[in-house]
């Protein structure tokens, strides 16, 4: 039976960056998609935007590896040619007393996150910067931007194979069982079953990494590691671009609220709104009315334009309907009697901003913890 060094199950943006960072400091790294191409899932179904950090509590994993991943990010833009778009970003408020309140929250939270250069914005310095949105109040953090989510993916999976880790996609994993000094994976690839060894073994599954902890026989239940689907439409806005940067609402339900996200072709989006469900589909259910009134609160003008359907995405979510702030699980389970096992769940957004630093952070684990 094949035995290999680190076994990296998922290649969406996260799965891939961990196994370009793995590669670059050990040998035999392995990665397994059960799709016919790599980040077929959630990585390519989102807005590719480059968050800054103002949304998440200090101290927690999505605050600290968004704001580390942001800067490594433009750095990898400008290094290896990656195309992006500083564009800035405008968390807007309206006359709401309460609403004021929330985007005061959101700065001393983004400040405490170290997040750099943010302002607050009164009704005439947002007109001066985007003269279609009508708000009270805006929050601007200029270091927010897009980029293609799939130049990225080819990015990490281009360094993953300089350092010989080697892809197998069409791969399932299955099974997952401890043996005493490592773990045997069983599943199919290319419609052919396959057992093999693994010392190492990195859940970066997305969608399906709660399913993939219980595999290896934890109580996801027990542990709070059951993911919860939640999903997203968007739809498209035809005609002139109505604005130039990001334009956010402040936070509603399980996302940050249909927004204006212009794209690296310069047309903009809509969305997504936030919904859970029990099966992954990726059709546009969602009725135009309610992102077109959503959006009008804070530009009127989109009652007269047209919008499409677009796409939809759907996020693996730890954070339940009814739950508070869920952090990102990324972890060694060597408490839980399997050493060797390092859990990724509940890799949502901020997932594509972090995920180099998700990256390094699962190296140190990996070099602190396990060798």
């Amino acid at each position: 039976m094949e035995v290999i060094n680190i076994a990296v199950i998922g290649a969406g943006v996260v799965g891939l960056a961990v196994a370009a960072q793995m590669s670059k400091e050990c040998e035999g790294v392995y990665v397994f998609e059960k799709n016919d191409k790599i980040g077929q899932e959630t990585s390519s179904h989102n807005s590719g935007v480059i968050h800054s950090g103002i949304h998440y509590p200090p101290g927690t994993l999505k605050a600290k590896s968004c704001v580390e991943g942001n800067t490594m990010l433009y750095g990898i833009c400008k290094k290896c040619g990656i195309p992006y778009k500083k564009l800035g970003k405008l968390t807007v408020a309206l006359e709401e007393e309460e609403e004021i309140k929330e985007l005061e929250h959101l700065i001393r939270q983004g400040k405490a996150n170290g997040v750099p250069d943010l302002e607050f914005l009164d009704r005439d310095q947002v007109k001066k910067l985007e003269p279609n949105v009508q708000v009270e109040k805006a929050l601007y953090s200029p270091s927010s931007g897009i980029l293609e989510p799939d130049e990225l993916m080819n990015y990490f999976h281009a360094e993953a194979r300089r350092n010989d880790a080697l892809l197998a996609t069409k791969t399932e994993v299955i099974k997952i069982k401890k043996t005493k000094d490592y773990y045997e994976l069983k599943g199919t690839s290319v419609g052919e079953n396959f057992t093999v060894t693994a010392r190492t073994v990195i859940n970066c599954s997305g969608l399906h990494s709660d399913r993939t902890a219980a595999m290896a026989g934890l109580d996801i239940d027990k542990l709070g590691y059951r993911l919860h689907l939640c999903k997203g439409d968007y739809y498209r806005l035809g005609g002139q671009p109505p604005v130039k940067m990001l334009v956010y609402p402040l936070p509603k339900g399980g996302g940050l609220g249909i927004h204006l996200t212009p794209d690296m072709a310069g047309s903009v989006r809509l969305g997504p709104n936030a919904y859970y469900v029990d099966t992954i589909d990726y059709a546009v259910t969602a009725d135009e009315k309610e992102f077109i009134e959503d959006v009008a609160r804070f530009m009127p003008l989109i009652r007269q334009r047209r919008i499409r359907p677009d796409s939809s995405g759907i996020r693996p979510k730890l954070q339940g309907p009814r739950d508070s702030f869920r952090d990102f699980i990324i972890k060694h389970e060597s408490d839980n009697d399997l050493p060797g096992l390092i859990n990724l769940i509940g890799i949502e957004s901020p997932g594509l901003t972090a995920a180099p630093a998700i990256a390094r952070l699962v190296a140190e684990i990996y070099r602190n913890e396990i060798v």
